[in-house]
């Protein structure tokens, strides 16, 4: 009687394998320890290479030094920046030799109303700042970068040997990026440990949704899975950058790597237990070249939606924080929980659109999620503090939501209608659009706030989302492969020659039964 109870863990795994509920469970949590970590450092590291850059340079330096001489050249858009905002910005913009002096000043008024000068004034350093959001962009940015060059790999290798290995793959690679950023100090050893987090971030979300997509075959139960598994992204997305800004301020910089590092090889032990990532299982059909799903238009208007949409946070991630810490003198906890609106109201868009999406027509659903976009990113620089910011941000989270659900399983069900039913390949196309999006935005953000300013950051990319929106009409219904020969052969008569000659190449592979079909059909 005790080789049975012996054996029931292992039955019971046996049949949990089977499961497509865990195989959720996986996939949510792979995307959200991805997001945390991709959000947790957002708060993090403008403080910190301040921290450590600025006032480490300025106690080894007289402060004449920090404020060097390009200042006065830049004074133009900056002075534009803060015209609202208390006079310690304008001082220090304006004449650099009565630093000293007005900077002083200032700054005693202050003390006497706030009692912790280093958290809650605000910073000096304007230059530093100006220069640090190029900074801070470009590191932002390095994930994404790395990810668009490796996505494309990932999609055909998840054909030809599964989704299981590279799912694992991804995994252990993500542990080793985190661990690196808990005890990395310098500016190129957080880029470096960014953009090792690409590598596996591509793998363990290409792999992770291609999986989804395959196990999820019904249209609306996909949709409800995709739901599900972006509301993993969101909640990472949501947890992180407040998570990370708290435990930054309270505990140490190191602290939520090392949780998150904890939390990943929890998930690891997870993925042995449910997926096999030692088995080889090919996909059963043939994938599209990545080449030929690019050709095809439809994927493209599904993929500009998600790259846009994304893109407006993405901007909003490196440059927010530093304009806050200028404009609104908010102190490191404020610089995560400015997200915290954004977050929530994505987990709720998420989960209410994957199953009303459906309903309502996915292309409609996007194509408002893109006006609401652009509508939200407007009216962020309208802001005079952190409340002013809830508005806003929760707009723009739930619109986001609203697009990725919606995008999230067209995708699939373009490959279904128009190419061959193998996902990899397809989500690869839709990490690439998210990645170009959290690419292109950081690293030009930086430049763009730096020479025009942040207020008119936000207009353009606003004004650009909703011009794009309603190319998402073009989704309504897309025609199916069979539909578009039909089509092509009225237009051109030319063309139906060719079609007599691709009919017997299918006829090839059927059995003798289907000659004898054919001679009574005729």
């Amino acid at each position: 009687a005790r080789m049975p109870a012996q054996e029931v863990p292992w039955r019971w795994l046996r049949a949990r394998r089977e499961s497509r509920a865990l195989v959720l469970v996986v996939v949510f949590v792979a995307l959200l320890l991805d997001n945390m970590l991709l959000t947790a450092v957002v708060p993090i590291v403008p403080t910190f290479l301040y921290t450590m850059e600025y006032e480490g340079a300025k106690s080894s330096a007289p402060p004449g030094h920090v404020e060097s001489a390009p200042l006065p050249s830049r004074a133009p858009p900056f002075s534009s920046l803060f015209s609202y905002f208390d006079n310690t910005t304008v001082t220090v913009t304006v004449l650099d030799d009565s630093l000293n002096h007005t900077g002083q000043q200032v700054n005693t008024t202050e003390r006497s109303s706030l009692p912790q000068t280093p958290e809650s004034s605000c910073l000096e350093g304007d230059e530093f700042l100006a220069n640090e959001n190029v900074r801070v962009g470009l590191l932002f940015a390095s994930k994404a970068l790395v990810q668009l060059v490796v996505n494309p790999f990932v999609g055909p290798l998840t054909n030809r040997i599964g989704y299981h290995i590279p799912m694992f793959t991804g995994f252990s690679i993500m542990f080793l990026s985190t661990l690196m950023f808990a005890f990395s100090g310098t500016y190129t050893l957080l880029f470096i440990s960014r953009a090792l987090q690409g590598i596996g971030s591509s793998f363990s979300s290409v792999a992770g949704l291609g999986m989804l997509a395959s196990v999820y075959k019904d249209d609306l139960e996909r949709g409800n899975a995709m739901g599900i598994a972006l509301g993993g992204l969101a909640l990472g997305v949501l947890i992180g950058a407040p998570f990370g800004s708290v435990m930054y301020e309270f505990v140490g910089k190191s602290s939520p790597f090392l949780i998150l590092a904890f939390l990943a090889v929890l998930d690891g032990a997870l993925q042995l237990c449910i997926l096999q990532p030692s088995k080889i299982s090919p996909e059963s059909t043939r994938g599209t070249p990545v080449v030929t799903l690019l050709r095809d238009p439809y994927i493209l208007v599904a993929a500009g939606a998600l790259c846009f949409a994304n893109m407006g946070v993405a901007m909003l991630e490196p440059t927010l924080p530093i304009w806050m810490m200028q404009t609104m003198c908010s102190p490191k906890w404020q610089l995560g929980m400015a997200f915290l609106p954004a977050s929530v109201s994505y987990l709720v868009g998420t989960n209410l659109f994957g199953v009303l999406a459906h309903k309502m027509g996915r292309w409609l659903c996007s194509l408002v999620g893109m006006v609401v976009v652009g509508i939200s990113l407007l009216c962020v620089p309208l802001a005079k503090n952190i409340y002013g910011l809830i508005a806003p941000n929760g707009g723009l989270g739930f619109a986001i939501g609203m697009v990725d659900s919606s995008m999230m399983p067209t995708m699939a069900s373009l490959v279904d209608l128009r190419h061959a039913a193998a996902y990899g390949s397809v989500y690869a196309i839709a990490d690439v659009a998210f990645c170009l999006g959290f690419a292109l935005g950081p690293s030009t953000a930086g430049a763009i706030v730096r020479a025009i300013g942040f207020p008119w950051l936000m207009g353009i990319i606003g004004v650009i989302n909703i011009t794009y929106a309603p190319l998402c009409w073009y989704l309504r219904s897309p025609p199916t492969k069979e539909e578009k020969i039909a089509i092509l052969s009225q237009e051109c008569p030319v063309q139906t020659k060719s079609y007599p000659v691709q009919k017997p190449q299918r006829d090839l592979p059927l059995t003798d039964e289907s000659d004898v079909e054919a001679e009574n059909a005729e």
